[in-house]
């Protein structure tokens, strides 16, 4: 059986002035990221709509094989705190849709207040499932949603769970939720979006991911560790060990 896809790359395509030299110089910034990475995950689309030209232009200037992961609008998760939500989520559906088959997954983070209700949660999905059949993943951050009940209501939904660094739980560092796709989410350790990984931690991630391919599961790992430009160079360093 064929590996499945392992899908690296950071939140946003910024080359920081510490990676230049190992990216081509022609080109917008993302056909030069796109040129050195698979995946890229749009975190401005949380903040602001982003009209569906734009997305096609983004589209339209990468190679075939890269994958772009959309995270989903504060105003549907931070604000309506997943409630009410299928106006706001038909528009942004129709948005990301531009990206044709470049769309890889959507993910959702939940503000760490956000606690687990099933009802508005199965709700939430049931809307969103409505309209999207796609790879998707949750990152939640309150304690609540590390149970078996909201286990099963990801997998029901098929719905991964995002194994994130650093992890706010016991089993928040680990993948779970829907088998369908595995997501790593990397923020920086022990300063959250500034800290760096080291070589040994990259080279256990690295071993995961290679692992999560041969079983045959499409593996997203973004490194959100941006401010500094640490994200960059610790994809650059996980992609050449998964693909060497």
């Amino acid at each position: 059986m064929k590996d499945a896809p392992i899908l690296v790359g950071c939140a946003g395509w910024a080359v920081p002035a510490s990676a230049r030299d190992l990216f081509p110089v022609d080109g917008t910034l993302l056909q030069r990221y796109a040129a050195k990475l698979p995946a890229v995950e749009i975190n401005s689309s949380f903040h602001r709509p982003h009209r569906p030209s734009t997305y096609a232009r983004w589209a339209d200037s990468v190679p075939a094989s890269f994958c772009f992961s959309v995270k989903v609008p504060k105003a549907i998760t931070h604000e309506a705190r997943l409630i009410g939500t299928a106006t706001l989520l038909d528009a942004f559906l129709g948005e990301v849709s531009a990206l044709g088959p470049r769309l890889g997954c959507l993910l959702v983070q939940l503000p760490p207040s956000l606690t687990f209700d099933a009802a508005i949660a199965d709700a939430f999905f049931g809307v969103f499932r409505d309209g999207y059949a796609g790879m998707a993943a949750l990152e939640p951050r309150h304690p609540t949603w590390f149970t078996s009940g909201a286990e099963r209501l990801l997998v029901a939904h098929r719905i991964a769970r995002v194994a994130a660094d650093p992890a706010r739980s016991l089993d928040a560092g680990e993948p779970g939720g829907s088998p369908d796709v595995i997501y790593y989410r990397l923020h920086g350790s022990p300063r959250v979006y500034y800290s760096a990984y080291d070589k040994p931690y990259l080279d256990r991630l690295a071993a995961k991911l290679r692992a999560h391919a041969r079983a045959g599961t499409t593996t997203f790992c973004i490194f959100d560790n941006t401010v500094l430009g640490a994200a960059t160079l610790n994809a650059l360093d996980v992609y050449t060990a998964v693909t060497s």
